[in-house]
Formats: structure tokens, C-alpha cells, sequence
């Protein structure tokens, strides 16, 4: 058996020949179309006022996207609010806080930036633990960083700055393909909605929350990422090949909740604590 046909959920790469897929491609003698199933669009004034918080409340923004801060500053401009230079930026890459540029002086003191991962995000909050944060979100959204920054006791407050709607499937047919690879559980909802999840192909799901959704939805998980032995979709597809290739047998991928996460969780909750009694505790002094 031989895997011909991948459908890949993003926009093609502008140079295809530097993408990791075009490797894969022309090592597996692959066809592979890039195909959005999704796309973000900033919410409309009226629908940020209806969620009834002020942006000038909030000492700090949390971004984790370009999208959500073009949303962000367009309704600022909308509504005429003037961000003071004394705001704070935490973006969750370096690209992100580097986007900002688009619409404030980039100044170090001001705005910091994570390596893309939750705790290294979360670390980052928790340093700036005294602002009171302004979370800029897409709906749908994953749950995880607003549920640890209310286990956290931080002051934050959930704004919905895009929302994700389905893309014009009417030109796609899952059944000619041999996997599908997506990205988010907004890609798995796309799918399920358009299309009998028994008819679909195997599927490709990158990170923990898409591979949760499409397991949910009864899809037929094969190939997942990251992971120790595949730490790009890429690197998960040539595997899958390999596999197919040499007739393995492959049962779904199971979802399994993250445990050092959840460790992670409390480690930072403890730190916390910590810092609070340090803050409370009279100091003595001793008699002379």
C-alpha cells in the first residue's frame, strides 16, 4: 500500500520548495493540497461592547495571536480609546510581539514574549502577576489558560476579539484523500459539520486540544503531533507513510490528558502562594 494524496489544513507556503512538506513530497512521491478549513474574523464594535468590559481597566494585554491584536486595535480605533504607553503586551511568540510593531513602538520594557509553549506563556503571566490583564481570545478558544489563570487567582478578564467560522467547502472531497492534517479543534468542527465523520479519511491532529476534539468526534486519529518521535506534522506524516508503506496496522491515537501540565499547574500555584505569605508576614526586629 502507498499513501498518494495529503490534504493539508493551512495556506500554502509562499516558497513551497523550503517548506517540510515538500520534502515529504518528493520523498513519498506525494500530491499534497493546502486547503484552510477555517478562517478568523475580528469581532464587530457592537459585539465587544455586549461583553461589558473596559480595555482601559487592564494594565496588561495577553495576546496569542496577530489576528486577535489586529481586532484588538481596530476596535480600539473604532471606539476611540487611547492606549496609554504605560499598557504592558505579553505575546505568547516572538512573531506576535514583533507584529505589534504594525501599530506601537516596539519597546522591550513593554512588551515580552514566550516560546510559544503554555507554561513558558503561563511563567511569563505569573511574573507579572500585580496587572490586571486583559486575555484577547478567538472563539472558539482553548479553555486552558483562562481556567489556570482563575486557578491562579490572577485579575484577568476573557475578551472575545475574532471569532472562526468555516470556509467554502463545496469544492472538497474528503474521500480523495489518504489523511487529512489539521491544526485545530475549529478545523475538526469544520469537518464534522460538512461532512458524515465515517466517511472521512484517517487524520493527522496537531496539538493536545485538536487531538481531543476529532477523537470526540469519532475520527479515525493515525498520525498525531508533537510528539517525542514526531515533533512537527510533517515528521508525523512521514511516519504515517512509513507505516502504510510497510503494511503496519495502525490503531486510532488516544487522547491522554497531560499530566506535567497539571503539575506545572500547581508548581505555579505553590510559587504563588508562597510569594503572598512572604508579602503578609510583620517583619521583627530583634531587641538590642
Amino acid at each position: 500500500m502507498k499513501v498518494n494524496r495529503i490534504l493539508v489544513s493551512q495556506p500554502q507556503p509562499a516558497i513551497i520548495e523550503k517548506s517540510p512538506f515538500y520534502d515529504l513530497s518528493q520523498k513519498h512521491g506525494l500530491l499534497i493540497d493546502y486547503k484552510p478549513l477555517i478562517r478568523v474574523v475580528g469581532v464587530s464594535l457592537k459585539e465587544f461592547r455586549q461583553q461589558r468590559v473596559e480595555i482601559l481597566e487592564h494594565t496588561a494585554v495577553i495576546f496569542s495571536s496577530r489576528t486577535t491584536v489586529d481586532s484588538f486595535f481596530h476596535i480600539c480605533e473604532e471606539a476611540r480609546i487611547t492606549i496609554p504607553e504605560t499598557m504592558k503586551y505579553i505575546c505568547n511568540t516572538e512573531a506576535v510581539a514583533l507584529y505589534l510593531q504594525k501599530y506601537i513602538v516596539y519597546r522591550k520594557r513593554k512588551i515580552s514574549f514566550a516560546d510559544g509553549t503554555f507554561n513558558s506563556l503561563l511563567e511569563l503571566i505569573v511574573k507579572h502577576k500585580d496587572e490586571k490583564f486583559l486575555l484577547a481570545l478567538s472563539e472558539p478558544h482553548k479553555p486552558e489558560l483562562p481556567e489556570t489563570l482563575t486557578k491562579l487567582r490572577l485579575a484577568f478578564h476573557p475578551v472575545v476579539f475574532a471569532r472562526t467560522v468555516a470556509a467554502d467547502m463545496q469544492q472538497l472531497d474528503p474521500q480523495s484523500y489518504d489523511i487529512m492534517a489539521v491544526y485545530s479543534p475549529s478545523d475538526v468542527k469544520a469537518l464534522s459539520e460538512n461532512f458524515d465523520v465515517e466517511s472521512l479519511p484517517a487524520i493527522a491532529a496537531f496539538g493536545e486540544a485538536t487531538l481531543r476534539a476529532a477523537t470526540a468526534a469519532g475520527m479515525h486519529v493515525k498520525a498525531n503531533a508533537p510528539t517525542p518521535a514526531a515533533p512537527s506534522m510533517a515528521k508525523a506524516l512521514d511516519i504515517f507513510c512509513n507505516n502504510i508503506a510497510n503494511g503496519v496496522d495502525l490503531d486510532d491515537v488516544e487522547h491522554k490528558e497531560n499530566a506535567d501540565r497539571e503539575e506545572f499547574i500547581r508548581a505555579q500555584q505553590s510559587k504563588l502562594a508562597k510569594k503572598s505569605r512572604t508579602r503578609h508576614t510583620p517583619t521583627t526586629t530583634k531587641k538590642q
